[in-house]
């Protein structure tokens, strides 16, 4: 049975089965949400104002859930599904959509393995025959991964030689230690070299399976529409897996107040600061947007004013955070010369030790709320964030709300609740920090 509900709507229609699948008779802007019979759970937001579609299945599995040994894997089978297919060989995956103008990309993060396409609304055909295409049918050859892992140790090289990405890196590793939330999502040399075809057969085998994967889209397309051509390239014909959805393990307390300098022969100091932070489903999380914003969002931030207008000690200086299912976290991140790291540091710190004392006056709580709003306002008029707000109702169990209220919400923010959670997340004290740069000086 295929159900559809139109988020908001207060309606659900269910009883209709396979290609017959109906939608409520309700406005088609807004969420709405189908399930397969096989347990793939669709979702859409209709946007009339443009002519495109954004299409995207989330795979419920990635770095987190891999063990130390097979650390990679997951990034290793999103390349490798790009190898062949049953149908299709690598040119003819790259020339599916690129030969329509549009366009076909894959990541993996901590908690899930992404693969998108954009397309013109027409060819929303195409774009969900290539996915499923990718998902469901790749070829896994032995000498498909031999060739992969040369490519991925370039990677690999490459972030290496990037000192602000590695130290990102360096830092995860200080902060959860050996908790999966530390690994690298591209994996280390020794586990990339040592990866088995039957563990990335093994992980398409359990994890690539209907139940495990959202598919969201945004754009000009009706829900109906989406799920007819979901159900015309065969996505309902996918056999449920033996095994249940990859859980994450119990998240470690993350390392406070750690400090580890690992010596690079580079020009700067590379320095990145971090703590715990809320979980993706704490109801602060616009709070938590908001102070970071303030913190170190842009030019007019806190950061890049004292640090780098007032006293010169950075080019580049910003907040950053990033919300888990279970647990997150943020950081600021600065590059500088070896000789003015704890003048920097000490900067920092400054910042958030007047956040976390005092939190925001009226006029910087405001000056954030409009910030934080036409940003997000901002970022709404793009089918692609649309996509991924979709998506997330369901990987995260958020509830679907529209802008306004939204907006709203931001709007209802309080300078306690502000003081509250600054007092909590932002103490100086509790971040960690890794340097990564030439030796300290004497």
């Amino acid at each position: 049975m295929a159900v559809v509900v139109v988020a908001g709507a207060g309606a659900t229609v269910a009883g209709a089965t396979g290609a017959n699948a109906v939608s409520a008779t309700a406005e088609l802007t807004g969420l709405r949400r189908t399930t397969f019979d096989n347990g793939l759970t669709v979702v859409s937001e209709y946007m009339p104002q443009v002519r495109s579609v954004a299409l995207g299945a989330w795979v419920r599995s990635a770095s987190v859930h891999e063990a130390r040994a097979d650390m990679g894997v997951s990034h290793m089978l999103e390349h490798l599904v790009f190898k062949g297919t049953e149908r299709r060989g690598p040119r003819e995956i790259a020339l599916a959509l690129e030969s329509l103008g549009g366009s076909l990309d894959a990541w993996t993060s901590r908690e899930h393995t992404s693969f998108q396409a954009r397309v013109l609304d027409e060819h929303l055909p195409q774009a969900a025959d290539v996915l499923a295409d990718l998902l469901f049918s790749p070829t896994l050859r032995s000498r498909d991964l031999d060739l992969e892992r040369k490519v991925v140790l370039e990677e690999i090289s490459m972030v290496e030689d990037a000192p602000d990405d590695i130290v990102f890196e360096l830092h995860n590793e200080l902060m959860w230690g050996d908790h999966p939330l530390g690994y690298s999502i591209l994996g280390t040399r020794d586990s990339v070299s040592a990866l088995s075809l039957d563990a990335v057969r093994a992980l398409h085998d359990r994890a690539y399976r209907p139940e495990h994967i959202v598919v969201s889209a945004a754009g000009h397309v009706e829900h109906d529409a989406l799920v007819d051509a979901l159900l015309a390239t065969g996505w309902d014909q996918v056999a449920r897996g033996a095994a249940a959805r990859a859980v994450m393990p119990a998240t470690i307390r993350p390392a406070r107040g750690e400090r580890r300098h690992v010596e690079r022969d580079v020009a700067q100091s590379h320095v990145v600061l971090g703590a715990g932070a809320i979980p993706y489903g704490d109801p602060r999380r616009y709070v938590f947007a908001l102070l970071a914003s303030v913190l170190g969002g842009g030019m007019s931030s806190r950061l890049f004013q004292r640090v780098r207008e007032e006293r010169g000690l950075a080019y580049s200086i910003y907040a950053f955070h990033q919300h888990y299912r279970e647990t997150g976290m943020h950081g600021v991140y600065f590059a500088t010369s070896p000789e003015q790291v704890n003048e920097a540091i000490e900067a920092v710190h400054g910042e958030l030790r007047d956040l976390a004392t005092h939190g925001l006056p009226a006029t910087e709580l405001a000056i954030g709320k409009g910030q934080l709003k036409g940003q997000l306002t901002l970022s709404l008029e793009s089918p692609g964030s649309r996509l991924y707000r979709a998506a997330a109702t369901e990987l995260y169990g958020e509830p679907f709300r529209s802008l306004d209220l939204v907006l709203a919400e931001i709007d209802a923010i309080t300078e306690t609740d502000v003081s509250g959670l600054a007092a909590e997340m932002f103490q100086p004290d509790d971040m960690s920090v890794l340097i990564l740069g030439p030796a300290a000086a004497p």
